[in-house]
C-alpha cells in the first residue's frame, strides 16, 4: 500500500510539473502526452489536483490555482540559498540599477531560485521558478563548468541545441568552447544569445569547498548597456557578492 502510495504522489507531482510557460492549460490528452501516463491515470491525477484545489477545470482543460505558489515556496522560504542570496542579489541591484537573480542547475536547465527587481524592468521571463536552457543562458553556461568531462560529454551528446536566436550556440563543439572560455575567464557574457536584444551577465557562486553550486546574473537590455560595461562596472560588484555569499554557505 506504501508503494502503491508514493508511486500515485510521483505520478500526481508529475502532472503539476507539466504545467508551464509553454502550457498553461492542460487537456487530459496533453498531460498523458507530456508525462507519458496512460490518459486514465492522467485523468485520475488532474482530477484529484483538482478535488485539492491544485487545478482548475473548465471542462476541457485543467489550469493551475495559486495554490500550487505553496510548494515553490515551500523551498524559496526554507532553503539556505535563497535566504542567503536575498541581500546580496539586493545590494547588486541598488548598485547596478538592474535586476539580478541567483539560479541553480536542475537537470538541462537553470533555475532561478531568488531575485530582486530594479526599477528598470524588462520583460525576459526571468522570475523565481523560471528555468532557462543551459547551453543558451548565461547562467546555465556557468552552470555547466561544475561538470566533470564525462559529464559534460553526455551532456553535449544531446547536440544539436535547439537555436533560440542567430547566435545561439547550437552544436557540441560551440557548446563546449563557450563553457571553456567561461571558465578561463569566471564569468559568462550572453549577448543576444538567448533572446534579441538582451545582454546577460553571470558569475559563479562557489561554496568555501570550492565547489560551484550556484550562478548570481544580472540582465539588461542592449539599448542601454554595452557588453564592456557589463564587464568593467557590473562585474566586479556581482564578484564582490558572489564570493560574499560562497563564504556564508
Amino acid at each position: 500500500m506504501a508503494v502503491e502510495g508514493m508511486a500515485g504522489l510521483a505520478k500526481g507531482l508529475a502532472v503539476l510539473e507539466a504545467f508551464g510557460e509553454g502550457a498553461p492549460r492542460l487537456a487530459i490528452s496533453d498531460a498523458s502526452r507530456a508525462t507519458g501516463l496512460s490518459r486514465a491515470t492522467a485523468r485520475r491525477c488532474l482530477n484529484t489536483l483538482a478535488e485539492l484545489g491544485y487545478v482548475t477545470f473548465d471542462g476541457k482543460f485543467f489550469a493551475p490555482t495559486p495554490r500550487v505558489l505553496r510548494i515553490g515556496a515551500t523551498y524559496t522560504e526554507s532553503a539556505a540559498l535563497p535566504q542567503l542570496a536575498q541581500p546580496h542579489l539586493a545590494a547588486i541591484r541598488d548598485a547596478t540599477d538592474e535586476s539580478a537573480s541567483i539560479a541553480v542547475r536542475h537537470d538541462d536547465e537553470s533555475l532561478f531560485v531568488a531575485r530582486s527587481e530594479g526599477t528598470r524592468l524588462i520583460d525576459n521571463g526571468i522570475r523565481v521558478g523560471a528555468r532557462l536552457p543551459l547551453y543558451a543562458s548565461a547562467t546555465g553556461q556557468i552552470l555547466l563548468g561544475a561538470l566533470d568531462a564525462a559529464e559534460l560529454a553526455d551532456y553535449l551528446a544531446a547536440a544539436p541545441f535547439p537555436a533560440r536566436t542567430p547566435g545561439t550556440p547550437t552544436t557540441a563543439a560551440a557548446v563546449e568552447d563557450r563553457v571553456l572560455a567561461v571558465l578561463a575567464a569566471g564569468m559568462a557574457i550572453n549577448s543576444e544569445e538567448l533572446e534579441i536584444g538582451l545582454l546577460s551577465i553571470a558569475v559563479p557562486v562557489k561554496d568555501p569547498a570550492g565547489h560551484l553550486v550556484a550562478a548570481i546574473s544580472v540582465s539588461a537590455s542592449s539599448s542601454r548597456i554595452t557588453v564592456d560595461e557589463l564587464r568593467d562596472r557590473v562585474a566586479p560588484v556581482m564578484q564582490r557578492h558572489a564570493a560574499a555569499l560562497g563564504r556564508q554557505l
